[in-house]
């Protein structure tokens, strides 16, 4: 069929990141006239990703059809979910629908691009009910880590779509954050022809435990805590915060931050009523020494280990005006994403040996994820009971086993498709079904301001560098004579200590005088390679390593 469906009465979708890996969530909706995209997110680099900032999709095909682009729909506010925003809106002049606590933290992170003043954000309501091309999205809330999450209810020509967003199904919610699966219900009354779902938390069998349950833990931890309480969380995570402050003020402690993002988030979420703060429980930090430990609530950033947040520094004995003491009682209240473990626990180590006491997720109820178990997973699939079943926000062992739990729940065999990124798919008046040709999906690797210009001979470059060092070898030669003029000096950058293997760089320059000496005058392009080559032999043979070698020879 290729890039533009042909009948009119067609739905197509674009999977450009979110399927087959934990970040990075991208759909396109389309038909031949419309293109709507849910959700533009980013992933964080992997290790081996050496001076890689962020990973964002591959915009190919969107900016190719952006003429028929009507706008940018989000389900929440997280940075997989909208990070990515400000490399599309360079290059896209649409509108952006979110809620109005999503739109905040995109208008945040546009400022931080210079594009905040050309966006066009469009808040929605709950129920909202807002028409895009040939697309009418409803917006449907839905309980998450984040406070105004929706998940969408679409309607398409041909048939209804169900796209989830990340949610969870809380049974006794706290203050009204709630997945409302009667509205699901409803929109599906009429049929449902396609449902796509979180599938982050499938292996986790029966429900995540509720809010009010994690108010409890901490409200018993607070009420037995004898020194300061340091508690570390997603900065995202208003409704945490707001239980905080809650049983902060319960217990006559009062509240300090120390991170950016805490407190731009919070802000947000003050002026927009999110977010309500008792009375004279908030002070600054550089009025701790008014207060006795007992009497203090740290709100620090750094759950995941961040090297450069708050939590972090303190346990390296390096923030600028706070240390931990030995009476600290150190709260995690968030999950240990898997890539982050090491520098978690590298963080809980250096607690313990400042004398703090630390508190987790494995060891106490302090944390429920923002995603829901297989309980809530086939409670959903029963209320909107899809024709078609796509498991979206997952790795391929996520996905697969979403679509296993969606066939026992009633979907066929064959209409329950793990699909992966760069995979279209149409959807016909019929209720049939076509995998279209593969688009370009890769993820596009964003370096400072360079965007995509890190490939993996880069990458490859990069290991190379951090694992076996460079040797850099500078000689100035005589273009007539071709006699050497100055030099050779060698320098090591990571691979050898020069004092020490001194021996070793002296013999390295003797065999650069002797590949000098069989090398015709004039010829340097021949000169740096055999230099090249005879060096990395050397090293490899007496020292066993393989360093970069770059020759610079000036030629005058």
């Amino acid at each position: 069929m290729g890039d533009v469906p042909t009948p009119t009465s067609a739905l197509s979708l674009y999977p450009l990141g979110g399927l087959g890996e934990i970040g990075m969530n991208c759909m396109l909706y389309r038909t031949q006239s419309s293109m709507v995209m849910v959700d533009c997110g980013l992933m964080f680099p992997e290790d081996y990703h050496f001076g890689v900032d962020v990973v964002i999709p591959c915009f190919d095909y969107v900016l190719k059809n952006k003429r028929i682009l009507h706008g940018i729909v989000l389900t929440h506010g997280h940075e997989d979910h909208i990070g990515a925003l400000p490399w599309l809106l360079q290059n896209v002049d649409v509108p952006v629908y979110g809620s109005e606590f999503t739109l905040g933290l995109v208008e945040n992170k546009l400022k931080e691009h210079d594009l905040d003043r050309w966006a066009d954000l469009r808040p929605v309501r709950p129920y909202d009910r807002v028409l895009l091309g040939d697309f009418r999205f409803n917006f449907i809330p839905v309980c998450h880590s984040i406070i105004e999450g929706f998940g969408l209810g679409i309607e398409t020509p041909v048939g209804r779509v169900v796209h989830t967003g990340d949610f969870k199904i809380d049974r006794n919610p706290l203050g009204g954050h709630a997945t409302d699966l009667a509205a699901f219900r409803k929109f599906s009354e009429d049929g449902v022809l396609l449902m796509l779902s979180d599938s982050t938390n499938v292996e986790t069998e029966g429900f995540a435990l509720t809010e009010r349950e994690i108010k409890v833990s901490l409200r018993e931890i607070f009420s037995k805590a004898k020194g300061r309480i340091l508690v570390s969380l997603f900065s995202s995570h208003i409704q945490r915060m707001q239980e905080v402050f809650d049983l902060a003020n319960a217990e006559g402690r009062k509240v300090a931050v120390s991170g950016k993002s805490l407190h731009r988030n919070i802000e947000l979420a003050r002026e927009l009523g999110y977010l309500k703060v008792p009375k004279r429980t908030l002070i600054d930090l550089d009025r701790l020494d008014e207060y006795g430990d007992s009497e203090l609530v740290l709100l620090v950033t750094g759950s995941q280990g961040e090297p450069l947040a708050a939590l972090s520094r303190m346990s390296m004995g390096e923030h600028r005006q706070l240390s931990v003491k030995p009476d600290d009682l150190v709260i995690l209240s968030s999950r240990f994403i898997p890539g982050n473990v090491k520098a978690i626990n590298r963080v809980i180590n250096n607690l313990y040996r400042l004398g703090a006491e630390v508190l987790y997720e494995k060891m106490h109820g302090i944390h429920a994820s923002g995603h829901a178990h297989a309980g809530e997973l086939t409670l959903m699939l029963e209320t909107v009971r899809p024709e078609y079943f796509i498991p979206v926000h997952g790795e391929y062992r996520h996905l697969v086993k979403h679509r296993r739990l969606a066939v026992e729940c009633g979907v066929t065999d064959e209409k329950s498709m793990v699909v992966e990124n760069g995979q279209p798919l149409t959807f016909f008046e019929d209720g049939s079904m076509v995998f279209e040709p593969r688009i370009s999906a890769e993820k596009i690797l964003v370096d400072g301001k360079g965007v995509g210009d890190v490939g993996q001979s880069v990458l490859k470059e990069r290991h190379l560098l951090a694992g076996e060092g460079m040797v850099i070898v500078v000689m100035v030669v005589d273009e007539a004579t071709g006699e050497i003029s100055m030099g050779p000096d060698i320098m090591s950058k990571g691979f050898v200590f020069e004092q020490q293997y001194m021996h070793l760089l002296e013999d390295a320059k003797c065999i650069i005088f002797d590949v000098h000496e069989n090398i015709a005058p004039g010829d340097t392009a021949k000169l740096k390679e055999r230099i090249r080559s005879a060096l990395r032999r050397f090293f490899r043979k007496v020292l066993g390593r393989d360093p970069v070698v770059v020759p610079l020879v000036i030629s005058i």
